[in-house]
C-alpha cells in the first residue's frame, strides 16, 4: 500500500503524519504528491514514516519494487494457471487471492482487466453467476487495444491491417469489454 493508501486507511493528513513523525511537512508532502519517490528517501524518513503509519518498513516499499513483467508472459501463466487448476478451482483461487484488485491499485490495468476477464468468461462458460466485487472494474477499459504479439507480428509482417480486425472480430466478448484481444485461453502447452 501506498503512503496515500495508509494515511487514507487511518484517516490522517499529511499534516498530522508529518508532525507525529517529526519528518518535515514538504518531505511528507513531495511524497505524497509523487514529486519524491519513497524508494529514494533516507532509512531515517522510512522508519519514521512506517512508524507513525503501522507497518513495516518493508511493506512501505514493496509498492516501489515490485514491478510490472511482461503482458504476454502474465497471460501465459494466467492460461496455465487456469488449465493446471480447471475452471471451478481457477475461480475459487481467483477471488480468495483477490489479484484483481491487487493488481488494479497498482496500476497494473492490463494485468487486472485480463485477470477479470478470464475470470468473467470461465464464469460464464460454467454457468457461475458473476461475483459483483469487481462491478467497478467491468465499467472500465483500457485506452488502446491490447493484441496478441503473434497478432501484431503477423500484420506487420503482411503489412495489412486485416489480421488485427479479423482477431478482434474472433475474440472472446468478455475480454473486447476491456479492450483486450484475446481469442484463445485454453490450447495452451
Amino acid at each position: 500500500m501506498t503512503v496515500n493508501d495508509l494515511m487514507e486507511q487511518k484517516n490522517m493528513t499529511k499534516y498530522r503524519l508529518s508532525k507525529n513523525s517529526g519528518i518535515p511537512y514538504t518531505t511528507v508532502n513531495d511524497i505524497c504528491s509523487g514529486r519524491a519517490q519513497l524508494d529514494k528517501c533516507s532509512a531515517e524518513t522510512i522508519y519514521r514514516l512506517s512508524k507513525e503509519l503501522g507497518v513495516s518498513m518493508e511493506a512501505l516499499l514493496e509498492p516501489y519494487f515490485v514491478k510490472c513483467g511482461s503482458f504476454e508472459l502474465f497471460k501465459s501463466n494466467v492460461c496455465h494457471r487456469l488449465k493446471e487448476l480447471g475452471d471451478v478451482d481457477f475461480i475459487i483461487e481467483t477471488l480468495e487471492k483477490d489479484d484483481i484488485r491487487k493488481y488494479y491499485e497498482r496500476k497494473w490495468y492490463p494485468e487486472s482487466l485480463y485477470l477479470l476477464a478470464m475470470l468473467d468468461y470461465v464464469s460464464r462458460v460454467n454457468n457461475v453467476p458473476l461475483c459483483t466485487r469487481y462491478d467497478d472494474l467491468r465499467r472500465c477499459k483500457l485506452s488502446e487495444t491490447v493484441f496478441p504479439a503473434s497478432v501484431l507480428a503477423t500484420a506487420a509482417v503482411a503489412k495489412n491491417e486485416w489480421v488485427k480486425n479479423q482477431s478482434r472480430h474472433e475474440a472472446i466478448p468478455e475480454f473486447m469489454r476491456f479492450n483486450i484481444v484475446e481469442s484463445e485461453v485454453r490450447d495452451v502447452i
